[in-house]
Formats: C-alpha cells, sequence, structure tokens
C-alpha cells in the first residue's frame, strides 16, 4: 500500500471501530445510539469518565476488545506519520547529498549569481545548448522554481566567499552575477576574481557608472539590460532588417542557419591553414565572418590568405549540420 493511502486509512478505520462500538453496545447492552456512542469514545480515548451503564459480563469482554483494537489503530497511525516523517527526511537527507557529490565534481562549469528574471532567462538558453551550471541564491521561493526545472543549485548567498567555493568558483570557466544589487555584483566580482583569477565573470549593472565599476573589480564584461534593451529598440527602428537577422542568427530562432563562435583547440588540423586552403567556404557553405586571435584582437572580413591560428574563435555564420562539422574540425585533439 502506498503512503498516502495508508495515511489515509487510520482515521477510516478509527471511524469504523466507533460505529462498531456504538452498534455493539447497542446490541449487547441494550442501550440507546447516544449512550453507546459516548461509551465507546470515552473507552477508546481511554479518559476515565466511568461506565455510562453497568455493564454484564459480556459488555465487558465487548469493552476489552475495543480498547485493544483502539490501542492497535493509535498505533497504526502512529507507526504512519512516523514513517511518512522519516521517509520524507530520509529523502530530503540523500537528494541533497547526491546534489552535493554533483557539486563537488563540477569543472569548466558556469555560476550564476542570482535566479531572478534576467538569470532565470539565463539558464534556460544555457540548459538549452547543454552547457553545465550552478545557480547560487538565497529566495526561497526562487529554489522551488529551481528544484522544479531540476537545475544544480547551492541555497545562500553569493556575496559569502564560503558559498562560491562550495560552487566550485576555483574550478569554474566562468561566473555570471545578475544580482539586483549593483553592490552586491561588485562584491561578487571582486570575491569570485580573488579567489580564481582566470574565471571570466559577466556583470550586470543596474545603474549609470556602476559599469566602471564591476570592470574595476575584474570584470570581463559588464551588460546593462536597460541600455541594451533601449539600443535593440532603436536597431529594431532604424535597421529592422539587419534587426530580423541578427534576431534569426543570434538567438537560434531558425531553423536553416545560425551564428556561432567556434574555438580552434591546439590539435586541430586547421592551424597554419589559410581560409581558402581549409575549404570551409567552399566544402561546407559557412561563412567566416571574424576572427577573434587571442588574446583580444578582433579581425573582421577576414581574407582568404588569412591563416588560422591556435586559440583561435572563429566567428561564422552557416547550417547547424555544417557548424557541427566545422566544431569537430576545430576541436582540440590531444597527443
Amino acid at each position: 500500500m502506498n503512503r498516502p493511502k495508508r495515511f489515509l486509512m487510520a482515521p477510516v478505520l478509527a471511524l469504523a471501530l466507533i460505529l462498531i462500538g456504538a452498534l455493539g453496545y447497542m446490541l449487547i447492552e441494550g442501550w440507546g445510539f447516544l449512550d453507546s456512542l459516548y461509551m465507546t469514545v470515552i473507552t477508546l480515548t481511554t479518559v476515565g469518565y466511568g461506565e455510562v451503564h453497568e455493564t454484564t459480563p459480556s459488555g465487558r469482554i465487548f469493552t476489552m476488545i475495543l480498547i485493544g483494537a483502539g490501542v492497535g489503530i493509535i498505533l497504526y497511525m502512529a507507526g504512519s506519520i512516523a514513517q511518512v516523517m522519516v521517509e520524507g527526511r530520509l529523502r530530503e537527507v540523500l537528494g541533497r547529498r547526491k546534489l552535493e557529490h554533483k557539486i563537488k565534481q563540477l569543472k569548466d562549469h558556469y555560476i550564476i549569481c542570482g535566479y531572478g528574471r534576467i538569470g532565470s532567462t539565463l539558464c534556460e538558453e544555457l540548459a538549452s545548448k547543454s552547457i553545465t551550471f550552478i545557480i547560487v541564491e538565497k529566495d526561497p521561493a526562487r529554489i522551488q522554481r529551481v528544484e522544479e526545472r531540476g537545475y544544480l543549485y547551492l541555497h545562500g548567498e553569493a556575496t559569502d566567499e564560503n558559498v562560491l567555493i562550495k560552487a566550485g568558483v576555483e574550478r569554474a570557466k566562468g561566473l555570471i552575477s545578475v544580482l539586483g544589487s549593483d553592490a552586491d555584483n561588485v562584491f561578487v566580482t571582486l570575491t569570485a576574481r580573488d579567489l580564481n583569477p582566470h574565471i571570466s565573470i559577466t556583470a550586470r549593472a543596474g545603474e549609470e557608472g556602476s559599469d566602471r565599476k564591476l570592470l574595476k573589480a575584474g570584470a570581463n564584461r559588464v551588460v546593462s539590460p536597460h541600455s541594451t534593451g533601449a539600443r535593440k529598440i532603436a536597431q529594431a527602428i532604424l535597421r529592422p532588417t539587419v534587426y530580423d537577422f541578427m534576431e534569426l542568427a543570434v538567438h537560434g530562432r531558425s531553423l536553416e542557419f545560425r551564428m556561432e563562435e567556434i574555438p580552434v583547440g591546439e590539435g586541430s588540423s586547421l592551424i597554419d591553414v589559410t581560409l581558402q586552403e581549409s575549404g570551409i567556404r567552399q566544402n561546407l557553405a559557412i561563412i567566416v565572418i571574424a576572427i577573434k586571435r587571442f588574446p583580444d584582437k578582433m579581425i573582421f572580413n577576414p581574407s582568404a590568405q588569412t591563416k588560422i591560428m591556435s586559440r583561435d574563435t572563429l566567428i561564422v555564420l552557416g547550417d547547424i549540420q555544417s557548424l557541427k562539422k566545422l566544431q569537430e574540425l576545430c576541436a582540440f585533439f590531444p597527443s
């Protein structure tokens, strides 16, 4: 029997026993319904008010049987309640340990600080790309939504150094701080940069001037949703065709083509090969829009004679299947 049915069975049995007891006194002692019901209730609850009327030997035997049955039902109810509590607590503990084990195994992941409107949308995008991430959130209501989505999370303050360490900041590839307060985002950036000098940090700036503070604190990139949104609206008005194209290409709303950035691994066969010799355009029908050369040089509209170097990042446009083939060509192959 499953737990909900077993839990509901106890009051049903108690009600049935009360009715049986009242009926028994009516048949054995010949009492009225109210007296029989009263005798049954005080017997089962063991309050000790005494008998309503003097009982016969048969009535006393029936009373003893009724008491034994009542004790059995009470033990059954107590056992059911204890089982529900123990199983629930055990499941919670085991689930938390399993979650903590997964978090300890994380490497080259992203840490999302804050699961508000921006954080939740960001997590959906990362999850759609099968990118590993963990959320740090303090609001219990938001944590409940995180659990419903099945995301990895830590319940705590993102500004707490120990929480970031538990989230694996020292092993993480990147951290995105989208907390509601700019001061909190600055503090998270400072803490994360101190714990991991090589981590890539992207932070949200809500107020004017906060972007400079975040960059000084160690953020690699600062995004202001308000100014970004305003620029996108302006683009939609001034250059609607360009805007539609970028929405289709960048945000993956087209099933035919997509814009992606593909890093070139150290063991790729494309290293020291020109774009013309690589066959990216001829064989894969992919357009190379730009090349980001390590560490921060950007080559726009590279010529056919531009060589692909190790640690380059190709910014390309093409269909999904062709992009997957190019990713395989650019992938890192250990010697």
